[in-house]
């Protein structure tokens, strides 16, 4: 036996013990993911009510998920970058209690924007699953089986999160008519103050791999960037689409995204690692999430008020009470948990991941296409919903996945986070294009008419569907080795090093 094979037998831990040690990893983080379902799934039922709790419209209502979105984008590339450097854990830590201030905020808020502002903080928890992917991309680090079994804990963490946004549906909808609001809205914070301690207590601290420091600069230009484009997006939302203001803004972000792209490129540590996520295999799954963002975090509130709406008072709508959407959403998330448990069997069916991503977007894209000619019926809004659950579930817990796969082991946390990141973009743009397509007067005043145009829904549904195909068409670009379960030399030549 020679001295290299003796290094390897002893400083590489073999499959079953990394195996192992993953699925204890995985029954914890599950919790967590449990935590991230109630917070997706409980608001949901009740937008209509807390519009009437705070007294605004309900297109309005989308300005707090644009809030959140952009909040959450920025949180992402500094978030991951510190799990990088100092550990998964402490981060996943941090974005926790970050993300249970903004909850207990939300539960005592009286106003539009304290309640904005609630809202907002609470986005913090969108790094969640990024970070608890690249935790497990580094427990099997020396598998043998990385990329595989990344994806198979990523689609129980997803699949998990699903089925507890059912819980947080069914409950909100439920308790809305007998529980006061404020008390409703404090339940998501208790659970996720729980997890915070499951976190603290349930998962080992791990160093991070990366050294360096943090771009603040670079944070600072794609904070300005992205705020001055949400700007154009309210001026457009006030003055209309004919708004030279809103226009001129809009173009100005478009300058400063580009100053941050140049600085990003020259920079030793930045914020967010262009040169990565522009390489081959790391563009069309980062597009793809982009284009995702925007049906499955865009698309949200726009479907709550609509299946809302008394067909009887304005010729369109479900007229369902909260209580059935939660029962809608629960049928919906369903076919989201599907489609992320099946991901590994649909990947061997479909002969490989991109196939089995590309199958997916269609599917989204069909769903959404869908509701252009048949929204006047609950059968109609499940069969176009289950559609398009099914594919967004694969893609859930597919895209970080993939983004792993496709990055140096010592940035799994960055390119994992910049798949929520990029999709995150996408739904905060989609939010602020969609409160502008459902605002009848295109005015922020209280006394305006609160009422949506139809002809708002179905721009909703046909961006949401057109972005979904156009995601497709991105993954299709990408190199056949970006979805290989194969270690990547990096990994086989780290894992191999003495002293592991």
């Amino acid at each position: 036996m020679t001295g290299s094979d003796r290094l390897d037998q002893q400083d590489v831990p073999k499959a079953p013990t990394a195996v192992k040690g993953l699925a204890a990893v995985v029954g914890l983080l599950v919790l967590v993911e449990v935590a991230s379902g109630v917070l997706q799934g409980y608001y949901t039922p009740i937008y209509p009510q807390i519009a009437e709790h705070l007294e605004i419209s309900e297109g309005d209502i989308n300005w707090f998920e644009a809030a959140q979105l952009i909040v959450s984008a920025l949180c992402i590339p500094l978030l991951a970058r510190l799990g990088d450097l100092v550990g998964h854990k402490r981060v996943l830590l941090i974005s926790t209690a970050v993300t249970a201030l903004g909850s207990w905020w939300l539960a005592f808020a009286p106003t539009f924007t304290t309640f904005l502002v609630g809202w907002a903080v609470q986005g913090a928890y969108v790094v969640w699953l990024p970070l608890e992917i690249a935790i497990i991309h580094r427990r099997t680090r020396s598998s043998g089986r990385q990329e595989l079994l990344t994806r198979r804990g990523a689609a129980v963490l997803v699949g998990s999160l699903e089925l507890a946004v059912i819980i947080g549906a069914v409950t909100s909808g439920l308790l809305v008519e007998t529980m006061d609001m404020n008390l409703l809205l404090a339940l998501p914070a208790a659970v996720v103050t729980a997890v915070f301690f499951v976190i603290l207590f349930g998962i080992e601290q791990a160093p991070g791999d990366d050294t360096g420091g943090i771009d603040w600069t670079g944070l600072a230009l794609v904070t300005v960037a992205l705020g001055v484009l949400m700007g154009g997006l309210v001026w457009l939302r006030l003055d209309g689409a004919g708004s030279l203001l809103g226009w001129t803004t809009i173009l100005l972000s478009v300058a400063v995204f580009a100053a941050f792209w140049r600085f990003e490129l020259a920079h030793p540590d930045p914020i967010v690692d262009v040169r990565l996520l522009s390489s081959p295999a790391q563009w069309p799954v980062q597009l793809t999430a982009f284009l995702f963002g925007i049906p499955v975090l865009g698309g949200q509130i726009p479907l709550s008020t609509y299946a809302q709406a008394d067909p009887a008072e304005r010729g369109y709508g479900l007229g369902a009470d909260p209580a059935f959407i939660s029962t809608l959403i629960g049928l919906y998330v369903v076919t989201l948990a599907v489609g992320a448990f099946t991901l590994p069997l649909t990947t061997r069916l479909l002969g490989g991941v991109r196939r089995a991503l590309v199958v997916a977007c269609c599917l989204v894209g069909l769903g959404y296409l869908l509701w252009l000619p048949f929204n006047s019926e609950t059968l109609q809004a499940l069969v176009n919903m289950g559609i398009a659950g099914l594919g967004s579930g694969a893609l859930v817990a597919a895209l970080p996945a993939a983004a792993a796969a496709a990055a140096p082991p010592e940035r799994t946390g960055i390119a994992t986070g910049m798949t929520n990141g990029t999709k995150t973009v996408g739904g905060a743009i989609a939010s602020a294009i969609f409160a502008i397509a459902l605002t009848a007067t295109g005015s922020l005043d209280a006394t305006s008419e609160q009422v949506a145009p139809f002809g708002g829904y179905l721009t909703v549904w046909a961006v949401c569907s057109g972005a979904a195909f156009l995601a497709a068409l991105a993954l299709l670009a990408a190199p056949r080795h970006a979805f290989s379960d194969a270690p990547t030399a990096s990994v086989i030549e780290q894992a191999a090093r003495p002293g592991r």
